[in-house]
């Protein structure tokens, strides 16, 4: 029988370690789920200023945070979540893998990098989050990703794998890829367009046609990540307790708004992981 979990922790940042240090104390099984480690944006800050007790750079705050982790015995499951299931139990995927609880927190953080107008109108209809999940829908087709990272190149490569042709949208410098049918464009498209489904790409100069769109960054948005839930724009929308519109799912961190700080990241996350505590212990009253 396939384990369920108490709660899932989705993302690696400091509001889902927040949540998933206090699980732990509260003695729930928790699962934590991340791409990264902490994130390569606390890694690279000059100085973390807001944070109490902190004093220097974002690299020496990761580490005393990485040695507490490793105190606590807690591990960062390592994979991007492709989708969240709601239901009694919930199913959340990452690339193969799929992972099963009874409540989830969602700490995806934000990246609005690569994000290109029109691409949420078309979510499900051309535009994806996830080469692994969608990528053979797209078998001798042309297509477009718009990539945000170097980290990202594998799954431009798995996409070609089923593609006729590849159009990959870098917004980074050196872009190379070992497949002959991906065409390296440096630059960012203006928009997404098409009638019932994605049609083609808008740039600088001209269009281009287009059968799907892959948005390969580190937080897809989390209306794309969880069917149903109540956002408002990139935010999901939640209460003081961190509830959501969906039974068992609460959010913490950048994911639900300003201002994206790493002290209201942390008070999120264990507000969240109190709300999860309760709402389980409701179900088993």
């Amino acid at each position: 029988m396939e384990k369920i979990y108490d709660v899932i922790v989705v993302g690696g940042g400091i509001a889902g370690y927040s949540a998933a240090l206090t699980l732990k104390s509260l003695k729930r099984d928790a699962l934590w789920l991340g791409a990264e480690l902490f994130g390569e944006k606390l890694r690279a800050a000059e100085y973390v200023r807001n944070y109490p007790a902190v004093c220097g750079n974002g690299s020496l705050f990761a580490d005393r945070l990485e040695e507490q982790m490793h105190r606590e015995g807690i591990v960062l499951t390592k994979g991007r979540a492709d989708a969240v299931y709601a239901g009694e139990i919930f199913t959340v995927t990452a690339g193969g893998e799929s992972y099963l609880a009874r409540a989830v927190i969602l700490a995806t953080g934000v990246s609005q990098t690569g994000a290109v107008q029109g691409e949420e109108e078309f979510l499900g209809q051309g535009v994806s989050y996830c080469a692994v999940c969608d990528g053979a829908l797209y078998r001798g087709k042309v297509i477009a990703a718009v990539v945000a990272s170097q980290k990202y190149a594998e799954e431009v490569e798995y996409l070609a794998g089923f593609a006729n042709t590849v159009h990959a949208f870098c917004l980074y410098p050196d872009a190379h890829f070992s497949k002959d049918n991906i065409v390296v464009h440096m630059e960012k498209p203006l928009r997404v367009e098409g009638g019932m489904r994605v049609e083609r790409l808008v740039l600088r100069e001209g269009a281009l046609d287009v059968a799907g769109v892959f948005c390969l960054r580190d937080a897809a948005p989390p209306a794309a990540l969880v069917g149903g839930l109540e956002t408002q724009g990139a935010q999901v929308v939640i209460a003081r307790d961190g509830s959501t519109n969906l039974p068992g799912l609460f959010a913490a961190g950048d994911v639900t708004g300003r201002p994206y700080q790493y002290a209201k990241a942390a008070g999120e996350g264990l507000v969240a992981a109190y709300s999860a505590q309760a709402y389980l212990a409701g179900k088993q009253s």
